[in-house]
């Protein structure tokens, strides 16, 4: 059987070396021509950079996606064409590993709660979340739980995909570049829960109306009694907190349990990281806050002042609502990025103190001048960083270099 994976990023990489591991035979294609693919060519891919020529699909059976490469990429739609199965990196994982899945999907919040539950759970974590499902390759055993975050790109090319505790946190618009309409990006996230069977689990919030399939239904919601509280800050998280501990209780994990992991979980980087305590302002760093509905729930989880951090690559997404709750909230806002004008406009019509900083270095200098004692100069962009930097991370790395340099 030849297979053809598609976009050879971490994910691309982890899928075709996990293939080769099973002596199958892999052609490894990626438009950029500057990737390093050293290690795929010394296991034996047949590796194509620069390129998406159409006869490279010539005798492939099944093609794998990597999640950033949009359906209507020319190998893809030609794949299809030819009636050539297209899966995501997770439909191979799953396959690959044979575990029992905890799929944790949802607008915001979705890393946050894989952790936690890896901590809860003693479990490997994979997924969207930096590690591909099939890195775990030989590293775990069938019967083993393993915790997938799962994205809407992921989700696009399931086919048996199956997660036996299915968890969906939250919907909110997201990725309207990408998915063109909220409904479409909705029924990307479902499909989390459409291959489950009757002795699957589905963890909702409470009163969520869709019917996630033929599942067992379990509800979560921020106001449901827990055996510790957590410690990191924010309504959201203790929302978070609580889908973790409907999920591992379904497990069958004790509370003693749970509750040493809500109050030992110290959260994830670049999500309400608390970067330096500079006299008395404190710089927070959420650079995962990269759509409205991130922002606006980083902002309601502080009661300070706060000098807000905006802009990137928009998605798509109006800014009228959290310009409305930085109104009254907000100190100051900066603006950066590609985003900035549009952001420009919502929060002059919202009342909003703001200035056009341009890039990230002129914000953080910007702030750390205006911010007093008392205050929080908080990154919290609600936008796509690629504009000006690769990803998220790249984008919050610079962020806390930058406040070491202002903080003295």
């Amino acid at each position: 059987m030849s297979w053809l994976v598609l976009g050879l990023a971490r994910s691309g990489q982890a899928a075709a070396l996990a293939l080769r591991r099973r002596g199958e035979e892999v052609i490894g294609v990626d438009a950029s021509p500057n990737i390093d693919v050293g290690r795929l060519a010394e296991t034996g891919v047949e590796v194509h950079l620069g390129t998406e020529e159409e006869r490279l699909l010539d005798g492939v059976e099944t093609l794998v996606k990597s999640p950033g490469v949009p359906g209507e990429a020319p190998l893809v739609e030609a794949a299809r064409a030819r009636g050539i199965p297209v899966w995501s990196e997770v439909e191979l994982g799953s396959r690959l590993l044979g575990s029992p899945i905890v799929g944790v999907t949802g607008t915001n919040g979705k890393t946050t709660t894989s952790e936690l539950l890896g901590a809860m759970l003693h479990a490997p974590v994979a997924g969207n979340v930096g590690r591909a499902l099939c890195e775990l390759d030989g590293h775990v055993a069938e019967d083993e739980v393993v915790v997938c975050e799962v994205s809407s790109f992921q989700l696009e090319d399931i086919h048996e995909f199956k997660p036996h505790v299915a968890v969906l946190l939250n919907l909110e618009p997201d990725h309207l570049d990408r998915h063109g309409t909220f409904e479409a990006y909705a029924d990307a996230k479902l499909r989390i829960f459409e291959n489950q069977e009757a002795d699957d689990v589905a963890v909702v919030p409470r009163r969520f109306e869709a019917t996630p399939g033929q599942a067992q239904r379990i509800e979560f919601a921020p106001t449901d009694e827990l055996p510790a509280e957590p410690v990191i800050p924010g309504a959201h998280n203790r929302e978070n907190a609580a889908a973790a501990t409907a999920v591992a209780r379904a497990l069958g994990v004790d509370d003693a349990r749970i509750g040493e992991a809500l109050e030992s979980f110290p959260g994830v980087p670049h999500r309400l990281e608390p970067v330096a305590d500079a006299n008395g302002v404190l710089f927070v760093n959420d650079s995962k806050a990269t759509n409205t509905a991130a922002a606006r729930r980083a902002v309601a989880a502080y009661d300070q002042p706060l000098h807000v951090i905006l802009g990137g690559r928009g998605k798509g997404e109006s800014y009228t609502e959290l310009a409305l709750d930085l109104s009254g909230r907000a100190r100051r806002a900066y603006l950066i990025g590609e985003a900035a004008r549009e952001m420009d406009v919502a929060l002059e019509l919202a009342g909003v103190d703001h200035e056009l900083s341009g890039d990230l270095e002129t914000a953080v200098r910007s702030a750390a001048k205006k911010a007093r004692p008392g205050e929080i100069v908080l990154l919290a962009p609600a936008c796509a960083s690629y504009d000006q930097f690769h990803d998220f991370e790249e984008r919050g790395e610079a962020f806390k270099r930058l406040v070491a340099e202002v903080a003295g």
